[in-house]
């Protein structure tokens, strides 16, 4: 029987297996904790004073955020998307075992402009980015199935200027086929090393199916406060 080839977080990691096996424990001790919401800030203001390491989630308008951010914590409405993609403008934090802030940002880019990247986050958004000194990653969501659109290339750019690490993460991959798929990800990776803070490691998720969810978790418990 031939075996499977070793998954891609692997080789690209140049961890051993057992080194591999360790990190993808981490991740799922993390995010076995209890995951509660604490905050919701409107104004830069009303942000809570910063505590706990964070970890942002950013992306177009019906991108799949919340339902990445269910799977990734086992919750079913843990996140909630709004009724009317791209009018919900605050930010809505949750904590993880005490050991890490999630922060679910608004939409971008309902109009697919450029421009709706600068209107729907003005202010707060940029502000919140630029000067979080809790701030870890962020985690920027693009759907698999479509093409980058202008307002995702500007949010990039948005985040080399705010010197913010970044890692894009394919979302809904279940809906596309191997092919299709494989030829995404080696465009997407392309991306990411155009941009300066973008981290150079691609996540390919599914909510659906579980894909992908091992990996960014263990992700981001390298980020999280020690357990």
């Amino acid at each position: 029987m031939t075996e499977s080839p070793p998954p891609a977080s692997l080789l690209q990691s140049g961890r051993t297996p057992e080194e591999h096996a360790a990190w993808l424990d981490a991740g799922r001790r993390l995010f076995a904790g209890e995951c509660k919401f604490y905050f919701a800030a409107q104004r830069i203001d009303q942000l809570p004073p910063p505590g706990l390491a964070e970890v942002a989630f950013a992306g177009r308008s019906n991108v799949g955020k919340s339902s990445l951010i269910n799977a990734l914590t086992g919750r079913k409405a843990l996140a909630r998307a709004s009724n009317q993609p791209g009018r919900t403008k605050q930010l809505n934090f949750f904590e993880l075992g005490n050991r890490l802030a999630l922060v679910d940002m608004p939409g971008y880019g309902y109009a697919q402009a450029a421009l709706s990247v600068k209107e729907d986050w003005q202010g707060l958004m940029f502000d919140f980015l630029r000067g979080r000194p809790t701030l870890r990653r962020v985690v920027l969501l693009m759907d698999s199935r479509i093409e980058v659109k202008d307002s995702d290339r500007a949010v990039m750019d948005l985040l080399d200027r705010a010197a913010v690490t970044y890692q894009l993460v394919l979302t809904k991959a279940d809906g596309v086929k191997p092919n299709a798929l494989a030829k995404k990800q080696a465009e997407i990776l392309a991306l990411s090393a155009k941009h300066p803070a973008a981290f150079p490691f691609v996540v390919t998720t599914s909510a659906e199916t579980g894909l992908g969810m091992d990996e960014l978790r263990a992700g981001l418990a390298e980020v999280a406060e020690p357990g």
